[in-house]
């Protein structure tokens, strides 16, 4: 896959009110071009999620307009929770996707052994999820989120709940995957450095009802570790830091 497969996303004045006149987003416009990382920023309850699963056609918007090009693109979701089945194996659950549109063995077996190569989980495939680490259940999740081939992978805080160096390594792992292969990404996170790392892209939301405050590009080409330790990525981090001391109303 190349930028040119991947899908592109359009929100136009998209809105979204849940029952109880909850509104998690106002007036939403965002675009993001095939192939690029882009990452959702913002203080808690600030409808980042509710944004992702807009994309995902998980949710309708109450106003406005959520696009992806072309409409029958592949979309692999990844959750804040690995959610695997305790009862299958590693192999196994990363190919539910393809057990359940029915795509024969032959061809789930081949599918499966790449993926799990790609994240590095080939000696892991016949053990039970109870018998991963924190980590090695991320990668599973992972995994199955991109053994369909999509082009279009929408991350929920997937490693929120991992120990620091984990998360750091997973983040280096993910960004090279998804250049490499040249899938459109949009990650839902909390932190600041980890935005500044994955994506091309920052968007910054302000508090609830969610609307778009600031974008910011990321200037880096390829993300390795050394990378955090550099005068540039200070600055960048420094600055959408200050941006979001100011949509939260404190400019300390």
């Amino acid at each position: 896959m190349n930028s040119s497969d991947s899908v592109s996303i359009h929100l136009q004045g998209a809105s979204k009110i849940f029952p109880g006149e909850v509104e998690a987003i106002r007036n939403v416009d965002l675009s993001i071009s095939p192939g690029r990382v882009v990452a959702l920023l913002g203080p808690t309850g600030c409808g980042k999620t509710t944004i992702l699963r807009l994309i995902g056609g998980l949710e309708e918007p109450t106003s406005g307009t959520v696009e992806c090009h072309p409409k029958n693109s592949v979309i692999g979701y990844c959750f804040q929770e690995p959610r695997l089945l305790p009862w299958r194996t590693v192999r196994r659950n990363v190919g539910l996707p393809l057990e359940l549109q029915g795509v024969v063995e032959s061809q789930r077996d081949k599918a499966i052994d790449s993926v799990l190569a790609m994240v590095g989980l080939q000696d892991a495939s016949d053990r039970l999820p109870a018998a991963l680490s924190g980590g090695m259940q991320m990668r599973t999740s992972l995994a199955r989120s991109l053994v369909c081939e999509p082009d279009l992978l929408l991350l929920d805080e997937p490693f929120a709940a991992l120990d620091e160096v984990t998360r750091l390594r997973l983040d280096e792992e993910v960004s090279a995957l998804v250049r490499r292969q040249g899938i459109t990404t949009l990650i839902v996170t909390h932190s600041i450095t980890e935005a500044v790392f994955i994506a091309d892209e920052i968007v910054v939301l302000s508090p609830h009802p969610g609307q778009v405050h600031l974008h910011v590009d990321v200037p880096f080409g390829e993300r390795v570790a050394a990378l955090r330790g550099s005068a540039e990525f200070a600055a960048l981090t420094a600055r959408v830091y200050e941006s979001l001391c100011s949509v939260m109303g404190d400019e300390t």
